[in-house]
């Protein structure tokens, strides 16, 4: 038989895979990580007496933004590298516009503010407990992308390793802030980042472990 007839033979028998099955599983995996997160928030530290107050206000909708933002970047990166052909998603350099809006507001902030209220502004009153609950609360979010990724064949499994621990870390910190009472852009930029940069360090070194195929 020829190299050829053999190729056409083996791929004869191939099912046709959905274009929708990456985004569904996905889906699936955030979204059950993510109800499993919440439920953990509300077990442990419960959402803030205040909430429905709250979301009437910028400071809410700021750190909402700003995560969700991160977010769905890295998702959408995340998704990009699913696949044994890609290369760097440039889902990743949008990553910068997020930050960089929330740094304008922290710098507005700062000036706006009498300079020796900048600590207070910038530790707030939970900054020891924002990061590793950020890291906490992602955990189950970055399960249900590994069990997606399982059916995937990504080649570059560091950066998706990271890449989904980003996206695990910036959803976590969206959830966290039905919790956090802090209303400083100063804060959200260092702390949630951190926290949601410490994902992205878990996914590095665990993500490869997992996601080889």
């Amino acid at each position: 038989m020829q190299t050829e007839d053999l190729i056409r033979a083996l791929a004869a028998d191939v099912p046709p895979v959905s274009r929708f099955l990456v985004a569904r599983r996905m889906t699936i995996g955030i979204v059950t990580g993510g109800i499993a997160a919440l439920a953990g928030i509300a077990l442990t530290i419960g959402f803030r007496p205040d909430l429905e107050t709250a979301m009437r206000g910028f400071p809410f909708w700021m750190k909402f933004s700003y995560s969700l933002s991160l977010g769905l970047c890295a998702i959408m990166a995340a998704r990009h590298l699913s696949r044994p052909e890609s290369s760097r998603s440039e889902w990743l350099r949008l990553l910068i516009i997020p930050v960089g809006l929330l740094a304008a507001v922290s710098v507005a902030e700062l000036a706006l503010t009498p300079s020796q209220d900048w600590h207070a502004l910038w530790l707030g009153e939970s900054w020891k407990q924002c990061v590793p609950r950020v890291l906490l609360y992602s955990l189950p979010i970055f399960a249900g992308l590994l069990w997606a990724f399982r059916q995937f064949a990504p080649t570059q499994l560091r950066l998706t390793g990271t890449t989904a621990g980003l996206a695990a870390g910036a959803c976590s910190a969206t959830l966290y802030g039905f919790h956090c009472p802090e209303a400083s852009a100063t804060f959200v930029l260092s702390w949630y980042s951190l926290g949601i940069g410490l994902a992205g360090m878990v996914g590095a070194l665990v993500g490869p472990r997992f996601m080889r195929w």
